[in-house]
């Protein structure tokens, strides 16, 4: 199947940040995270999204990681979110990706004086793409109005990818509307498309969308990578089932926030990577908790990870 789009397509994980004890970003760590992804199914990474807790981060942490995964981790497999309330930070994590070797970014909207009209959002996004002035950027709006009270029209995406081009290149829409992510598929063609959830891989593939972003992706590479390649080697009852299989990987998993549950599921599988350490305002699970959540996730076919 013929898929031109200005990004990479497929099925990226939005991955955790491992940290030290002190708070800090395990970069080695982070590293050998990504490569185990890679390897599981993933055909990217995204770094500093919300699963990776960016925004709880400091500017100072998430440039060291900028810095440092490019030169140990293929660049073209990597998005970086470089998204901040101030526009200054994010054209300076932004270049930092540039610089590091990674073009593909995942910018939210401002959001906490978020933007009180979409001509505000269309200023904030033009003066990142002016001032950085980079013809291979790529970015990747991040549409999570949850969390930032803002969501990207039609007529906005549409609006700065006329004036930008190939470098308006995408979405990851977050929202969990799914007639909202075929809509902008099927208006959009040109325009990478990514579900922000592997619910829709299957669907929003169809609908001629690049894949999708998920941070569940941090334990469902394998299913990913089953309904991916069915679906790309056109075999549609297989992919069919893959993904039903999947969905019940993403059901299960869904049940906790994210960050906390991923984490504690990682700890009891590999204990001396310490990932049970979180920044606040996250909080880990009880050991109860824990405890029925692996159950769960076995009984759904997740398997955990066993490395040396």
């Amino acid at each position: 199947m013929t898929m031109n789009f200005p990004t990479r397509p497929g099925v990226f994980t939005a991955s955790l940040t491992p940290l030290d004890p002190d708070s800090s970003p395990d970069l080695n760590q982070l590293v050998s995270h990504v490569k185990w992804l890679l390897g599981q199914g993933s055909d990217g990474v995204a770094l500093l999204g919300s699963t990776g807790e960016a925004n709880s981060l400091t500017m100072e942490q998430r440039l060291a990681i900028i810095e440092h995964a490019p030169k140990e981790l293929p660049p073209e497999k990597l998005m970086l979110g470089t998204g901040s309330c101030s526009l200054q930070d994010t054209i300076s994590l932004t270049r930092a990706s540039l610089k590091s070797g990674v073009f593909t970014v995942l910018v939210l909207p401002p959001f906490y004086y978020r933007p009180q009209s979409e001509e505000g959002a269309f200023s904030y996004f033009s003066q990142l793409i002016d001032t950085v002035s980079e013809e291979r950027l790529r970015i990747i709006f991040y549409n999570f109005p949850q969390l930032t009270g803002f969501s990207f029209s039609l007529e906005l995406l549409m609006r700065l990818r006329e004036r930008y081009g190939a470098v308006a290149a995408g979405i990851k829409d977050s929202s969990g509307d799914w007639d909202n992510m075929k809509m902008l598929a099927r208006e959009m063609p040109d325009f990478s498309v990514y579900a922000g959830t592997e619910k829709f891989l299957l669907d929003i593939l169809r609908e001629g969308g690049a894949g999708c972003i998920t941070a569940t992706g941090n334990l469902t590479s394998p299913a990913c990578r089953e309904v991916y390649r069915a679906w790309r080697s056109g075999n549609a009852e297989e992919a069919e089932n893959a993904q039903q299989v999947l969905t019940r990987q993403r059901l299960t998993l869904q049940q906790k926030p994210f960050v906390s549950g991923l984490k504690a599921l990682l700890q009891q599988s590999v204990p001396d990577l310490r990932w049970n350490n979180l920044l606040p305002p996250f909080v880990p699970l009880s050991q109860e908790e824990i405890t029925a959540f692996s159950e769960e996730a076995h009984a759904a076919g997740i398997q955990l990870p066993v490395r040396d």
